[in-house]
């Protein structure tokens, strides 16, 4: 199974809001320059922190509905979602330390006993 899942309208209530894990949203557009540069720390960040953390997809050229709801006005847009509930969001490039330091302060929130 890949790190990253697409998502789109039909599969968001399913593979996002359902989910048993926190969600990160990577909102990108294909000739998005700043989203293709952060694509890579994605996937890196991704496999660091499988089984923790789902990361999902969602490109908003095809999923218009989806970047409104959740107020997607620039991009590359991360959203931080646990059970359903908005809980961070991050707009423009962000650095693979940035996105690491916020993740663990996300889980350490969830889990007091996390190092």
């Amino acid at each position: 199974m890949l790190p990253i899942q697409s998502v789109s309208q039909v599969t968001f209530s399913k593979e996002v809001l359902e989910s048993p894990l926190p969600v990160v949203i990577d909102f990108y557009a294909n000739w998005c320059g700043p989203c293709r540069r952060l694509a890579p720390t994605i996937e890196r960040v991704a496999k660091i922190y499988a089984g923790q953390i789902k990361f999902v997809k969602v490109n908003t050229d095809d999923e218009a509905v989806l970047a409104e709801q959740f107020n997607v006005s620039s991009l590359p847009t991360l959203v931080f979602l646990d059970e359903g509930q908005v809980v961070s969001q991050f707009a423009g490039l962000i650095s693979e330390e940035h996105l690491k330091s916020e993740l663990n302060e996300w889980i350490a929130r969830r889990n007091p006993a996390y190092p």
